[in-house]
């Protein structure tokens, strides 16, 4: 796939932003962002039957989708086979396409396909008029795995160097707390971005939640939220019991991931709650004994952006109970575009049978960072820095696993906050 790099129109660009803050879609309290880099635009050059923007995400241990799209209509049509091997299968899937004003997407292709062995590496090729090859590698069914997470990445060249980064850990699953493409309302954004993270989306599973740029709604003339994220980014919600994509869970390598929806109903009589309710009291600690949580506007935190929100402090107040009862191990957030980890916590002081809570929105995001914190440091807070960056969590085995943030330093990759931690399921006073 030929791809050409642009910076996209810095006027249109501009005159959207200022829209946007006046309606307040991305709700912002108050603070200066420093300036970021440039936001960059990745054109589509070859002919409209080509596959581009490709993405993997799995929908069960030995199931996968693949997704791609195409200007004009092809066959939904996958084959693939195992490294070296000569034993080709062929599975087919659906299109869907969606209009937001004058814009309408291209052809959008999901295939699921499998039963897939642990651990091995797949070829795969993309309906039925192109040669072109690609390759993925599935999770291991068991320890050690390990996780890229990153949130608020956008698609600027601070993006572009994190993107390098991540490609260089041998990570096996990439999970992102919301924020995906910026776009905001500008659709080309959306196509940008998914032909700028396909070298790596291809690859490996990408499982993604919704943020506040996912949103997209405005009043009259575009009245449903989430129309380009659902339609482009589908996630395992029917295959874990969810009504909705904006929240999901699904288990891989002894680990329980639950994906919670900031911008969808979460009060106690929300389909979400219940969802939510019932999905913990059926996890099974002896087969998945880490349980991981991504939302994307933080519970905790001491950074003086986007505090008092309601999407944090009401979901707080509704959901941190059920959490805390069912011993979640850690729960990762972005939002706020800085990194932030927090000691085990609940109801706002430490407890050695909370999770962790870490704030890792600062994959590359068109906005800058939220450099400003509260002064001084809550006890609760144990480190904190305004950087770009990644993270890296390495479950290692049932009980033990090593979190290790990189900043971006200088476009260099730099390991600069690292603990071990003790998933509670082995703590003999936090049993479940």
């Amino acid at each position: 796939m030929a791809i050409k790099k642009t910076h996209f129109p810095f006027l249109t660009l501009f005159v959207v932003i200022i829209i946007i803050e006046y309606l307040k879609f991305d709700v912002v309290h108050g603070y200066d962002r420093p300036p970021a880099r440039k936001t960059i635009f990745i054109s589509h050059d070859d002919n409209d039957t080509v596959p581009q923007q490709v993405h993997i995400s799995q929908v069960a241990q030995d199931k996968m989708r693949i997704s791609w799209i195409t200007e004009s209509p092809t066959p939904s049509k996958v084959e693939y086979n195992e490294f070296l091997s000569k034993n080709t299968v062929s599975a087919t899937g659906n299109t869907s396409s969606y209009r937001d004003g004058f814009y309408k997407s291209g052809e959008i292709h999901n295939v699921v396909i499998g039963p897939l062995k642990p651990n091995t590496v797949y070829h795969y090729r993309l309906g039925e008029s192109t040669n072109t090859t690609y390759n993925f590698k599935t999770t291991p069914d068991r320890f050690p795995i390990k996780f890229a997470i990153v949130g608020d990445l956008g698609q600027t060249e601070w993006t572009v160097s994190t993107l390098n980064h991540i490609a260089n850990s041998s990570y096996e699953m990439l999970l992102l707390p919301g924020d995906l493409s910026y776009a905001d309302f500008i659709q080309n954004l959306w196509d940008s971005f998914g032909r700028l993270v396909a070298p790596l989306a291809s690859q490996r599973p990408w499982m993604v939640t919704q943020g506040n740029h996912e949103i997209e709604r405005i009043p009259i003339v575009h009245k449903t939220p989430f129309t380009a994220y659902n339609a482009r980014w589908k996630m395992p919600f029917e295959e874990s019991g969810s009504t909705s994509n904006l929240y999901y869970s699904f288990d891989v390598s002894g680990v329980h991931v639950i994906m919670l929806g900031s911008y969808a109903e979460f009060h106690h009589n929300s389909s979400q709650y219940k969802w939510l309710q019932g999905d913990l009291l059926k996890i099974n600690r002896g087969k998945t004994p880490w349980v991981v949580v991504l939302i994307h506007a933080p519970w905790y935190n001491t950074n003086k952006a986007h505090q008092g929100e309601d999407e944090s402090v009401d979901m707080k107040a509704s959901m941190e109970d059920l959490l805390y009862h069912a011993r979640v191990d850690v729960v990762f957030a972005g939002h706020v575009h800085a990194y932030e980890r927090f000691t085990r916590v609940y109801k706002d002081k430490s407890d050695n049978c909370g999770p962790v809570h870490i704030t890792i929105g600062d994959g590359g995001n068109r906005e800058g960072l939220a450099r400003r914190y509260q002064d001084p440091k809550p006890d609760i807070s144990l480190f904190r820095e305004a950087s770009f960056g990644h993270g890296l969590l390495e479950v290692v085995n049932a009980s033990h696993a090593l979190w290790t943030w990189h900043k971006n330093d200088n476009d260099k990759s730099v390991a600069s906050d690292s603990i071990w931690l003790t998933n509670l399921f082995s703590n003999p006073t936090c049993k479940v």
